[in-house]
Order: structure tokens, then C-alpha cells, then sequence
């Protein structure tokens, strides 16, 4: 992983980034989508690159780099619209995952894990639009959600 780069939307753990190595060795080039559907779709699938065509319904979140070859990260359009304010981290645990995605026989699942944006990152990805007053923080403020009541 190139570590040089500019923070995007998607970045993977050192975990994943060894299974995706493992995957690119047996498959060839990768793809991630997300779609946000139930079951198996609330987690990022990996596929051999194009065997899943992306289109207007999607959105190209960046590309991850692992050693020499790149995997595109997309996300459904509809889900995009929940999870434009979040940085997604594709990690793997363990665990029968999807079916159709291609780690599934390795008894190991992808999954997203998830952060706000910080005004920055949201700054960079979002074509200069402000941050949503969700994301704008005051001085000595951390960034951090305010603490549901009661709790």
C-alpha cells in the first residue's frame, strides 16, 4: 500500500491487504463493491475484475494499491448517499462471508469498517463543498460524536 497518497474514501488493513496479495495470485486483477443490500450485500465483495459491471447506479469510492496492481472500490449509488460522510477501512475476520465473493472459501469475510470524514478528508474527496454541520468542529473539539443521552 502506498502510503504517499493523498487520504481518499477507502484504505485497507494490513490483513486485508495480505489476503487480497493471496486473492490477485490465484484470480488476477480485483474489484470491491459495495451495494448495501441485505445479507451478504452489507459487505464489501470482492470479484475478479469486470465480472461485475459497475455503471450509473454506481459510485467509483478510490482504488487501493497493494504492492503492483490496484483494486477498484465502488459502491452502490443509493448506498453512497448514506455513506458519503464516512472513510471505509476494508478489513477481513473470521468467518463464512458471501457466497460469491472470493475470499468466501478461505473461512475469512471483508468487511467495512467506518469513521466519519474528517473536514479535510471531506474537503478533498467532496470537490471543495463545505463539511456538513455534522462534520464541522469548533476549537479544542476532537471530532468525536457527542455522547447519546442518558449515557
Amino acid at each position: 500500500m502506498d502510503d504517499d497518497e493523498t487520504p481518499g474514501r477507502v484504505a485497507l488493513t494490513p490483513a486485508a491487504a495480505d489476503l487480497l496479495r493471496r486473492l490477485h495470485d490465484q484470480h488476477g486483477d480485483l474489484m470491491f463493491h459495495q451495494s448495501g443490500g441485505c445479507c451478504d450485500g452489507s459487505s464489501p465483495m470482492c470479484y475478479p475484475a469486470g465480472e461485475l459491471l459497475t455503471g450509473d447506479a454506481d459510485v467509483h469510492l478510490g482504488d487501493l494499491r497493494v504492492d503492483g496492481f490496484t483494486v477498484p472500490v465502488w459502491m452502490s449509488r443509493a448506498q453512497f448517499a448514506y455513506w458519503r460522510h464516512t472513510h471505509l477501512t476494508i478489513d477481513v475476520v473470521t468467518g463464512r462471508g458471501a457466497g460469491f465473493s472470493l475470499e468466501a472459501p478461505e473461512g475469512v469475510r471483508f468487511l467495512i469498517r467506518s469513521r466519519l470524514l474528517t473536514d479535510e478528508e471531506w474537503r478533498a474527496t467532496s470537490a471543495g463543498e463545505e463539511p456538513p454541520e455534522l462534520l464541522v468542529r469548533g476549537p479544542g473539539r476532537t471530532g468525536t460524536a457527542p455522547a447519546a443521552a442518558g449515557s
